[in-house]
């Protein structure tokens, strides 16, 4: 009897986990897209300066 009733506990303990997990998901998920577009932004800024300035100039 004292089994079962630990084994359910633990079972409750885990279905909290997996559901403070799963509104996780959608949280870490927009993070790595918007590092993903941050990134590929860092990227395309030199393609954006004007070729002709010097260094100098500038």
């Amino acid at each position: 009897m004292m089994n079962d009733e630990k084994r359910n506990e633990w079972r409750a303990i885990f279905y909290v986990q997996a559901r403070v997990a799963i509104l996780f998901v959608p949280v870490v998920l927009s993070l790595l897209i918007i590092g993903i577009l941050a990134g590929n932004e860092r990227k395309s800024v030199p393609d954006a300066v004007d070729p002709t300035v010097t260094g100098s100039v500038r």
